[in-house]
């Protein structure tokens, strides 16, 4: 299995600009970006952000402002005061240099189990199993069951050839993304088929994805019109409904502006709203 599929990737795999560097902090602008977000999307914003901010020492010396404004069109706000809390953490604790270790990774501020692992196999190297939705519908279905989250965690960690932590995970990556998709797997173009413990008969042992609510209308909408308009000036505390695309619902619009605020993500300066 390990042999075929790393076959299979050195033909097939996706060019993609963050598996050009082994950079720790390029691997994590990429990883935070592409949480919820298109590839296509990501590309021109990973440039101009790494243009911009091509260490964490740069952009932890920036107003988060001028990180929120880059982020613009990437939704999910809160991710990128993350990476600006993330790069102010590293330059505190680690001297400006992403740590290689697990626990330290995970100790960093918005830096899940998934984008420690990441960053240690895409940075570092490092032997261990990368977890999105992609790679762990391939781990539960060549499985044949359904495993609980550690079960499945180690399976991923085992399966990693030695000395291959980069290669096999983009491998795991891209066969999870375009072979065994979700809803229409096409087993019959998957290279690891014949190690399979289910090759798309009976019931599908990967986990049922989480279904997101609805965006149309919805507090995230408003809230992302919100931060959209900060990115442009101050929002005066009157004009907030209009912002938020809520000019007849004033009490939704200033209860999504708290919210707002709370994150982080906007302060308060006389009788406006402003970015921090």
């Amino acid at each position: 299995m390990q042999r075929a599929l790393l076959e299979w990737s050195a033909r097939t795999r996706r060019d993609l600009p963050w598996r050009r560097t082994r950079d720790p902090w390029a691997v994590l602008v990429s990883e935070l970006m592409l949480q919820q977000t298109q590839v296509a999307r990501i590309v021109p914003k990973y440039h101009a952000f790494l243009e911009r901010f091509p260490t964490a020492a740069e952009c932890a010396a920036a107003p988060v402002a001028e990180v929120v404004r880059l982020w613009a069109g990437l939704g999910y706000n809160r991710r990128a005061l993350n990476l600006h809390r993330t790069a102010v953490a590293v330059v505190e604790r680690h001297g400006g240099r992403l740590p290689d270790d697990l626990d330290a990774l995970l100790a960093l501020p918005g830096v899940g189990p998934y984008t420690a692992r990441a960053v240690l196999a895409f940075a570092f190297d490092r032997d261990v199993g990368v977890l999105d939705v992609n790679a762990a519908r391939v781990v539960h279905r060549t499985a044949g069951r359904r495993l609980s989250p550690r079960e499945a965690q180690a399976r991923a960690d085992t399966l990693v050839p030695a000395g291959e932590g980069w290669a096999w995970n983009q491998a795991m990556l891209d066969l999870g993304a375009t072979v065994c998709t979700r809803d229409a797997a096409r087993c019959s173009e998957c290279p690891v088929m014949f190690a399979c413990g289910w090759r798309g008969t009976g019931p599908d042992p990967a986990p049922a994805p989480s279904r997101q609510s609805r965006f149309e209308g919805s507090d995230r909408q408003g809230r992302g019109r919100l931060v959209d308009a900060l990115r442009t000036g101050p929002v005066p505390v009157v004009d907030i409904p209009a912002a938020a695309g809520w000019p007849d619902d004033a009490d939704r619009a200033h209860r999504i502006a708290d919210s707002v605020v709370a994150d982080g993500l906007a302060t308060i300066a006389g009788d406006a709203l402003v970015l921090p």
